[in-house]
């Protein structure tokens, strides 16, 4: 079984439009499956923004090479966010869901409940996350366009000239076919 399938076969439920985020790169699209049953505040937080358009046009500012990318900042820096209140944890056990290929998690600071806008989707697999942040969705297609965006040279996997989200949509907002 490879990585993908692993992280289908994490026990979640299929998903109706509602449910699935389309994200347009510069490469294409990816598909996101959202998991409301490991997170449900987090994924209202992910659909309200992107219905608000907030996620158009930011970068990933973060990606490292063998681990993930981060993004969701549209200061680029790192430490913007939404104008949003800041979100509790909604970890899940890693016996319920893990850190692998393909999964979106919500980045945050050292506090456990400080996740607002900034999420990351994971290159490989990295179980030193399991269980200390939200694990909200998982690539389900077009993973080879997540693998295609601008790494890091600069400290800490900063990217300099970084790839940005061209536009992410709630798939229940957008006519089939587009």
């Amino acid at each position: 079984m490879s990585e993908t399938n692993n992280a289908e076969a994490q026990g979640a439920p299929s998903a109706d439009r509602e449910n699935i985020l389309l994200m347009d790169l510069k490469d294409g699209r990816v598909t996101i499956e959202l998991r409301p049953d490991l997170a449900p505040k987090h994924v209202e937080r992910i659909k309200t923004l992107a219905r608000q358009g907030f996620y158009d046009g930011t970068p990933f500012h973060r990606v490292i090479e063998g681990f993930m990318a981060q993004g969701g900042d549209p200061t680029g820096t790192g430490t913007g966010g939404s104008p949003l209140p800041n979100l509790p944890a909604e970890f899940s056990s890693p016996g319920k869901a893990r850190f692998i290929r393909g999964v979106c998690g919500m980045a945050r600071t050292q506090d456990p409940n400080s996740a607002n806008s900034q999420f990351f989707i994971m290159f490989a697999p990295a179980a030193s996350l399991d269980g200390q942040y939200t694990i909200w969705g998982r690539v389900v297609g077009g993973m080879e366009v997540v693998d295609k965006i601008k790494r890091g040279s600069g400290p800490n996997g900063m990217v300099r000239e970084p790839d940005k989200i061209q536009k992410l949509r709630v798939a229940a907002d957008v006519p089939d076919g587009q």
